[in-house]
């Protein structure tokens, strides 16, 4: 994995420098920083988070426009649960407001929403919501979007390792047949592809127990922008400098060559 920590600006004809033979299947976003940017305002943290809704959008629309296949928004954590009560709660709002207004622009474009975590902990005005743009989306074949909501690295990978164990006790399977396909097909992405970039807003230089068993080979991005203020071309600008590594898998520089 290859760290990188930028903050760039491109005008609008970037889009035009992509590869289009080498454009990631599966882009993960760890979406940092509305609180921070909130308090540079002199604001409360809810602010920021009304505001990043922008950000939201515009990463939709241009990985619906390069090609994108899956597009997962660490949206809420199980962590974030220990939250102030009203700051969770306006979340929760927010996320409501925000399903049943996109739901059209979604349709319109082609686009499935799916989603990722322990979705019967939210309340249930959420999850009836969430359900809801679900079907109403299910049949798009565009870009689909996850939102991770009471979502943990940890928590998946323990759910799954229950649910294998009790296939061993069960007797539906064997111990010998315990390997990493049939882990990946118990986590919460079955049969979705691996993210091969990652980004991450505002500065912070970690992964958060984000997608931990996905996230073995993706390229990682930071910038230091917060969140509400990551726009279209600060995207790109991730996918370009994702286009410039070179990814070997364990592999050499002469092994890779050597199969071009």
């Amino acid at each position: 994995m290859y760290l990188q920590k930028r903050t760039r600006f491109f005008t609008p004809g970037m889009k035009e420098l992509l590869d289009r033979n080498n454009i990631p299947q599966h882009i993960a976003i760890i979406m940092d920083g509305n609180g921070r940017w909130a308090q540079k305002k002199g604001a409360m943290r809810i602010f920021g988070h009304r505001n990043a809704l922008a950000a939201v959008r515009d990463s939709i629309e241009i990985c619906a426009e390069i090609g994108v296949k899956y597009l997962t928004l660490y949206a809420f954590s199980t962590e974030n649960w220990s939250r102030p009560q009203d700051e969770i709660n306006a979340l929760m709002e927010i996320l409501i407001n925000s399903i049943t207004d996109e739901v059209p622009t979604m349709m319109k474009n082609n686009i499935q929403l799916s989603s990722i975590g322990d979705i019967g902990s939210l309340p249930h005005s959420a999850q009836a919501k969430l359900k809801e743009a679900k079907t109403l989306t299910g049949k798009n074949t565009g870009l689909t979007v996850f939102l991770a909501l009471s979502y943990s690295g940890r928590w998946e990978i323990e759910n799954a390792i229950k649910e294998i164990v009790k296939k061993v006790v069960d007797g539906q399977i064997s111990m010998d047949m315990i390997n990493q396909q049939l882990i990946a097909d118990h986590l919460n992405t079955k049969g979705v592809p691996d993210p091969e970039l990652l980004i991450r807003t505002s500065g912070e230089l970690r992964i958060s127990n984000f997608l931990l068993w996905q996230l073995a080979y993706t390229e990682l991005y930071f910038t230091e922008l917060l969140w509400p203020d990551f726009r279209r071309e600060h995207l790109l600008e991730a996918v370009l400098d994702y286009q410039r590594r070179e990814r070997r898998f364990g592999k050499t520089t002469a092994q890779i060559k050597s199969k071009s």
